[in-house]
């Protein structure tokens, strides 16, 4: 199992205010816009993001932090065997992830996930 990237994930009340703030401010622009989540980036470091979220598709809670790793399933099956908490099982989304959310000792949601 490695991990590919860590996002964090932004709760947003406006999430056109948000994009100006972060685009003014920081430089960040749009690279994924599905209405409820928007991706930004930098430019020149693709790897440097921020997802602001509205409100999950899918799942009942936005999570705190998006970790993409290369093996989902592995590291669901460890979240399982370690007795974690699933806040949302493993699922096939129909915007071409592999994901789900499991909360960490502290309570902090993490949502797992894979490009297929």
């Amino acid at each position: 199992m490695g991990v590919r990237r860590v996002v964090p994930d932004l709760a947003s009340a406006s999430l056109d205010a948000a994009k100006d703030f972060y685009g003014d401010v920081l430089g960040l622009l749009p690279v994924m816009d599905h209405g409820w989540i928007v991706t930004l980036a930098d430019p020149e470091r693709a790897n440097a993001r921020v997802n602001l979220m509205s409100h999950d598709a899918t799942a009942a809670v936005i999570p705190a932090a998006s970790i993409e790793v290369d093996d989902v399933d592995a590291c669901y099956s460890a979240a399982i065997h370690v007795g974690a908490e699933i806040v949302h099982p493993l699922t096939d989304e129909p915007w071409g992830v592999r994901r789900f959310f499991v909360r960490d000792p502290d309570g902090h949601v993490i949502n797992v996930l894979s490009h297929p």
